[in-house]
């Protein structure tokens, strides 16, 4: 059966099961597949509840989404309110969910987008500047926003088409968080290779 996350209702508890109790509605993820199913065991420990007011269709659909942004804002590289960042597809999934929450952690957010009606999703999202990458170097738009100076993280799930040019985003010092790759995989490269002439 297909599937790793779902929302649902507790019917039952297993002995020394505490926090969780039949009628909680709960989210879950696992690593193996069966999220499809109308009834299933799993572990108390991979039970969130949900707050009130979230369906069980938003929560089956945004909850590994929303654990990766946890991840890679709060863990990879941990936001703070005076950083600038790059989010690469700030309109996709993960994008929207890093946006609203860096820009809610007080973080300068610059995102890229394909078409215009994906920068009004962007925007809406928490974006301070979106860039059209179809229509403009984002290499220079980013150093232009920035004065120059860089971001403190670029994220970036696109791979192969965006790669080198998130790691000429970067301040001294950014992080680049390459999470995915779907223009493809990034060619093995030389950590000591020259590039061009990063952000100063």
């Amino acid at each position: 059966m297909p599937g790793i996350e779902a929302a649902g209702v507790v019917e039952a508890v297993g002995p020394g099961v505490s926090g969780i109790a039949a009628g909680d509605r709960i989210g879950y993820v696992t690593a193996g597949y069966g999220a499809y199913a109308s009834h299933r065991l799993l572990p108390a420990a991979l039970a969130l509840k949900l707050p009130e007011g979230m369906s069980d269709r938003l929560a089956a659909s945004v909850l590994l989404k929303g654990l990766t942004a946890e991840m890679l804002l709060r863990q990879v590289h941990r936001v703070e309110a005076s950083q600038t960042l790059l989010v690469q597809a700030a309109a996709g999934g993960v994008g929207r969910l890093l946006c609203q929450w860096a820009a809610h952690l007080g973080a300068t957010v610059i995102g890229t987008v394909g078409s215009p009606a994906k920068a009004e999703i962007a925007r809406a999202a928490g974006c301070h500047h979106v860039i059209l990458y179809r229509e403009e170097d984002f290499v220079a738009r980013v150093k232009q926003i920035t004065g120059g100076h860089g971001v403190d993280a670029a994220y970036d799930l696109v791979g192969a088409d965006t790669f080198d040019g998130s790691l000429e985003c970067l301040a001294l010092r950014g992080h680049l968080v390459n999470f995915g790759q779907s223009s493809g995989p990034i060619p093995p490269f030389a950590v000591t290779a020259s590039r061009r002439s990063p952000i100063a």
